[in-house]
């Protein structure tokens, strides 16, 4: 069996490893430039690649394709594979084929990495044994390289659900759905939703879907189909003062890093996933309060002076934005902006009236932004190019009590590498002011 690894990113590696362990002939190809710890892997292991093109005429002679999930469909290569009846398929399926471990997948377009990290937290700590893989950490191919494991946590993306055929997670997950990629989708909300609903295409009635009830996108497309699945809903009429009331059981975020009514919606996923599990109760309020979140969500930098500094970068778009602004409380000094994704910022309008008393664009282009908030913040929006100065715009405006948002609704291209450089800049530059004063 001749399989093509298109993309050595930690996807395509992983899956390349494992296909070289299966015994299969590999090749790895990338059209931009493999990154040295990737090409050590490939040189260590044997395995053939090339940067910079796609050998064509060595693609199409494959007998299976695995595609990392940043290459669009549309790709003249992937057609003409398409075309010869040459199967691409991701990462996910392809080493779904190879494990007995039980699956646990979760997609959404926000929210994924913090609940995939907190139910993998709590089955951690619960004694399971138990790996983390997908789109966070190590992909799935490299984890089932690894070993044999019971479980697999897995953040799953609309990309890498694309190329799914028979892959099946005995518990699934479906967060929410608001726009996001629709480039990737013709522009089309209806095909980006069909994506997210692929996790329970492959699921039996052995299996089980928590979904989020309150989402319409989610609400309304259940009504279409007709799954033989097990369907749970998460809601979040439970979250009451701090608290999870779920049943006779009452979880307390008030001392966890579980901060807003969002984080709340993960907890819950994670919670019901454990508690399907048999974990009890304690050990999974235990779990809760040890549990870390990734940097540049919702975390907090520091308190200054009475004035609380939030890093919430991975809010690159309004539904993520939406969630942040709905947690924290009045006053906010919102720092936003950047590269706009045909953003419709109407959904935030109320949150801004009601919390915001500065709005700092920090944009190359920041129109979308003044547009949509200058009729509700006609004195208070400025605008900057470089994140030390929205923080200096910041200082000047927060009174104690008050918080520095950094939530952008927006992607990081246009100023910074991604949204890491980009929290991570705001850090330093919160750094900056602690070590002034």
């Amino acid at each position: 069996m001749r399989i093509v690894v298109l993309g050595a990113g930690e996807s395509g590696v992983g899956a390349a490893l494992l296909a070289k362990k299966l015994g299969y002939e590999v090749f790895v190809s990338d059209y931009g430039k493999i990154q040295p710890v990737y090409q050590a892997e490939l040189k260590n292991n044997g395995i053939p690649y090339e940067e910079g093109q796609h050998d064509e005429k060595r693609a199409l002679n494959a007998t299976e394709v695995v595609k990392s999930p940043g290459i669009p469909d549309t790709v003249p290569l992937i057609l003409k594979l398409k075309e010869r009846g040459i199967p691409v398929i991701s990462e996910i399926e392809f080493a779904g084929r190879h494990t007995r471990a039980r699956i646990i997948g979760i997609t959404g377009t926000n929210g994924k990495t913090t609940t995939t990290r907190l139910t993998y937290h709590l089955l951690k700590e619960a004694g399971l044994d138990v790996a983390i893989g997908g789109n966070v950490g190590y992909s799935f191919a490299r984890n089932v390289l690894e070993r044999e494991y019971d479980w697999q946590v897995l953040e799953l993306s609309s990309f890498q659900l694309d190329g799914i055929v028979d892959f099946r997670p005995n518990i699934a997950m479906l967060l929410n759905i608001s726009p996001d990629h629709l480039d990737r989708y013709d522009f089309k909300m209806e095909k980006y939703i069909a994506s997210k609903f692929r996790i329970a295409m492959n699921q039996t009635a052995a299996d089980v879907l928590l979904y989020n009830e309150e989402d319409r996108n989610i609400s309304d497309k259940l009504k279409e189909l007709d799954l033989s699945v097990s369907l749970k809903a998460i809601n979040s009429k439970y979250f009451v003062a701090g608290h999870l009331k779920m049943g006779d059981l009452n979880f307390n975020l008030l001392n966890t890093a579980l901060l807003g009514r969002h984080n709340a919606m993960n907890a819950q996923f994670a919670i019901r996933v454990a508690l399907e599990l048999g974990i009890a109760a304690e050990q999974i309020q235990a779990g809760l309060e040890s549990f870390q979140n990734d940097p540049h969500r919702m975390e907090l930098v520091a308190t200054l002076e009475g004035v609380r500094y939030i890093n919430d970068s991975k809010a690159t778009n309004v539904d993520a934005a939406f969630y942040a602004l709905e947690a924290v409380p009045a006053p906010i000094i919102w720092i936003a902006g950047g590269q706009d994704k045909g953003n419709d910022y109407q959904q935030l309008e109320a949150l801004v009236q009601e919390k915001v008393r500065q709005l700092i664009c920090l944009g190359v282009d920041n129109r979308a932004l003044k547009e949509a908030f200058g009729p509700l913040l006609p004195t208070a929006i400025l605008e900057t190019q470089d994140i030390r100065q929205a923080l200096a715009f910041a200082q000047k405006a927060a009174k104690p009590g008050s918080t520095v948002l950094l939530a952008p609704a927006c992607a990081s291209f246009d100023l910074f590498k991604n949204y890491i450089d980009r929290g991570n800049q705001f850090k330093a530059a919160v750094t900056k002011i602690k070590e002034s004063a």
